[in-house]
């Protein structure tokens, strides 16, 4: 660049440039090195702990798919449950509580909110799941499935967007 003060002949200075290719090669301007605004940035590699606790997480799960097949073959077709209304009542005090904290907790702009959002999403699709799979057959599965259509799949997919909202935004 001309007119350098205090002998920086060699070092170049760093810049934005803010003004078209016109503008840059008129009489008087010089050419100055564009910065971008958005750098790629290359993602760091995780931490040693944190490489061993996805194997081991990965291993697990691989190790479930044998004992899917345990399950579906050896579980009787029925079962009674001793505690079924508090498994229900607790399932569903655990949707309530997320729905709250999520909306609670957006409604503040906390980014805090995609965990209760993630969390609670899981629990409405879980429900959804297990009310259509557990519902006699007859007006008990209907009532099952126009909640799981009208109520808890809707929920769960606004909690999803939620959450994904959040991690995308900041990453």
């Amino acid at each position: 660049m001309k007119g350098r003060a205090g002998g920086e002949r060699g070092k170049t200075m760093r810049q934005l440039t803010l003004c078209d290719e016109k503008v840059a090669g008129a009489e008087g301007f010089d050419r100055a090195e564009v910065i971008p605004l958005h750098e790629e940035v290359e993602e760091p590699r995780p931490a040693r702990g944190m490489r061993r606790a996805g194997g081991l997480l990965v291993a697990c799960g691989l190790g479930l798919l044998p004992w899917l097949y345990v399950l579906a073959t050896g579980l009787p077709a029925t079962a009674t449950a001793a505690h079924w209304p508090v498994a229900w009542v607790g399932l569903d005090a655990l949707e309530a509580l997320g729905l709250i904290a999520t909306g609670l907790l957006a409604a503040r702009g906390d980014r805090r909110h995609a965990l209760a959002a993630a969390a609670t999403a899981t629990l409405l699709v879980v429900d959804a799941w297990f009310d259509t799979t557990t519902a006699a057959p007859g007006g008990d599965f209907a009532t099952a499935v126009a909640m799981a259509l009208g109520a808890e799949l809707p929920l769960a997919a606004l909690c999803g967007r939620l959450a994904l909202r959040a991690l995308g935004r900041h990453t």
